[in-house]
């Protein structure tokens, strides 16, 4: 009896000492989105700057909704979430985040100030008019949202519309990204295309459009076009569009560098561009959620992470791009075969003419034609319940049949081109 009394106080002791918040950072992060050896660089790296000891407890999510229902609902203590830019909008209104001190930080590793694109700051201060974001996140990756189309059968000119979506001639052959807010955006700006060129309205004010009027133009169009749909995908798109059984992808651009070079790898050209009537961007961020625990590792961990050789490291891991605005990290993705862009607006007055992929960092002219999305608060509801409908009207017996068959044959091969590319399996559902 002596023994076991002495065996459960050395436990409790154990316990006792593990559970000091003091020493342990807890991550939640999106699944397949870091270079996870990164996290045991920066617990030497935190001791060595602050001769404490850290421990990282690392979890991932898959859904935003997931993420934010136990940080809203749960209260959980989470010391660093990556959310998308909607929620961090949501969590900013709802007063749910901590604001970053990184002046707290001594200059010699303060990698925040000098690194911040001009551009990222900028769509995350008009996030909220009141309350600038940047104040209380950082940008992790971002990215475009555009087509990935096969030029063997879907000529330039037809891909420069989001029209094309709705074309007749590709029946069977579009894939759709199973994300609402994402197809939403597009759609929208494809149907107001003459307003925006009126100047009747503007991309922001369509990003904040919920109206009655303007979800059920959208379901009009999506259910005109559902003839056309091969599939509502998550992650499956870009590998069917390498293996040639879709000709049209509303995508990512970080999926479609992938899907481009999965095709090229088997003599398949696939092309990415962003349609001429607009489209949205989207990012992630780094932030410190109400309940955090630690808030001091959590911003030196933050603070990490925008060090350009970790960002660079997490750009390579993933396939996504970094929103460090870093002179490395646009060094590290110089390809002196591609044509000179202007991505000033990025990174600064001296990348007026870099040979960089315009897929991953899009030329200014572009970008000028693209919006961040926005939260909709309680009519996100409305959003969810067009997108169910949309996608009922679609799911007929053949559809999923052909959907099932095609997810078993290709499990085996999504793994392996997971692993072999270590491309991220985002799950952005709105």
């Amino acid at each position: 009896m002596k023994k076991l009394l002495v065996l459960a106080a050395i436990v409790l002791a154990a316990v006792s000492c593990s559970s000091s918040r003091d020493s342990v950072l807890k991550v939640y992060n999106w699944s397949d989105y870091i270079d996870e050896t990164v996290l045991g660089e920066f617990e030497q790296w935190y001791k060595d700057q602050t001769g404490e000891e850290i421990k990282v407890v690392y979890q991932t999510f898959d859904v935003n909704e997931i993420m934010l229902s136990k940080i809203e609902k749960g209260h959980e203590d989470f010391d660093v979430i990556c959310p998308s830019d909607y929620v961090i909008e949501r969590m900013l209104n709802e007063g749910l985040l901590i604001p970053l001190d990184f002046a707290s930080l001594p200059d010699s590793i303060n990698y925040i100030a000098n690194n911040r694109s001009p551009y990222i700051e900028g769509i995350f201060r008009d996030i909220n008019p009141d309350i600038n974001a940047n104040d209380y996140s950082v940008a992790y990756m971002w990215g475009t949202t555009g087509l990935i189309y096969n030029p063997a059968y879907v000529t330039d000119e037809e891909a420069a519309s989001w029209g094309v979506i709705a074309n007749p001639k590709f029946k069977d052959r579009v894939l759709i990204k199973d994300a609402p807010r994402d197809v939403y955006g597009p759609v929208l700006i494809y149907l107001k295309r003459q307003e925006l060129q009126d100047g009747t309205v503007t991309l922001q004010d369509l990003m904040y459009d919920s109206s009655d009027a303007s979800i059920a133009a959208v379901e009009d169009f999506l259910k005109g076009a559902k003839e056309n749909v091969l599939g509502w995908e998550a992650d499956f798109g870009k590998d069917q569009m390498t293996k040639g059984r879709g000709v049209l992808s509303l995508n990512w651009s970080g999926d479609a560098v992938w899907a481009i070079d999965e095709a090229a790898a088997v003599g398949v050209d696939l092309k990415y561009v962003v349609p001429e009537e607009g489209s949205t961007v989207w990012c992630d961020g780094w932030v410190i959620p109400k309940y955090a625990q630690n808030v001091k590792a959590a911003t030196y961990f933050i603070n990490f992470m925008c060090r350009p050789d970790i960002a660079i490291r997490n750009m390579e891991e993933t396939g996504y791009v970094s929103a460090n605005g870093a002179a490395q990290v646009l060094e590290s993705q110089i390809d002196e075969e591609l044509e000179p862009i202007d991505l000033s607006y990025f990174f600064g007055p001296e990348a007026t003419a870099v040979r960089v992929n315009p897929v991953l960092y899009p030329p200014k002219e572009v970008i000028d034609r693209c919006a961040l999305e926005h939260d909709w608060g309680e009519d996100t509801e409305k959003l969810l319940a067009m997108w169910s409908r949309v996608k009922g009207d679609n799911a007929d017996a053949t559809t999923y049949v052909i959907l099932v068959c095609a997810a078993l044959i290709l499990v085996g091969a999504l793994i392996s081109a997971r692993r072999s590319k270590n491309r991220k399996a985002r799950r952005r559902t709105r």
